[in-house]
């Protein structure tokens, strides 16, 4: 597949390294000159880009900003993909470690609704509460009892089928999350968040979940 990644950090670098070993086409965006990911760039093979760019023609675009950086990415960011391309986002919201108060979150919006919402497009929310040492070195062939699953939550149910083979292919185990109303789930301070359970783990948490952000991921 083509992918366009906006986002280079830890979990964006992190599915540069995967997807490239994989086969695909990246182009990888961060939010300054493409030439400060010349030493990614040089290592993985991705094309880096501005972040403009990094939608253009793609068949699947990945978002992995700070929260607090969604409202700044330029309109229409991910409209250059192919028609009806799924987008995934793996963005957590830290309001007192780092993206401060987003009045919307506090007030109950699910974060990736809120992501949706500021970028125009659906989301898909994965990937965004595993360790990211784990994303890079913990994927295992299918059928291995010690595979991670990871929860992936999404409205559309034909490219929820796109985004499962995607996990799958990095060697986790995909779970229906629900839709994205439902992700907050598998936000930050929830029973899945953080932990490397297995299918039928990340089931069950999913399940405890209860739609109250913790004390401790809201803003102070």
């Amino acid at each position: 597949m083509e992918i366009g990644i906006i986002g280079a950090g830890q979990i964006g670098g992190s599915l540069t390294r995967l997807l490239t070993q994989l086969g695909h086409t990246v182009r990888v965006a961060n939010s300054r000159d493409p030439e400060t990911l010349a030493e990614l760039a040089a290592e993985t093979g991705a094309r880096a880009v501005w972040a403009g760019d990094a939608a253009a023609g793609a068949d699947l675009v990945i978002v992995s900003i700070p929260q607090r950086n969604v409202p700044a990415l330029a309109d229409g960011i991910v409209a250059a993909r192919k028609p009806g391309a799924p987008v995934i986002e793996t963005n957590n919201y830290y309001p007192r470690e780092r993206d401060g108060a987003i009045p919307e979150i506090e007030a109950g919006t699910p974060e990736s609704v809120w992501v949706s919402e500021q970028i125009g497009a659906p989301v898909f929310k994965v990937f965004n509460g595993i360790f990211w040492r784990h994303l890079l070195a913990g994927g295992l062939p299918k059928g291995d009892p010690r595979r991670i699953a990871l929860p992936v939550a999404g409205d559309d149910a034909a490219n929820k089928e796109v985004v499962f083979a995607l996990v799958d292919e990095l060697g986790f185990d995909p779970v229906d999350g629900g839709t994205l109303a439902e992700s907050w789930r598998q936000q930050p301070g929830t029973p899945v968040y953080g932990r490397d359970f297995d299918a039928a783990g990340v089931a069950r948490a999913l399940v405890e979940a209860t739609p109250e952000r913790p004390e401790a991921f809201r803003a102070a």
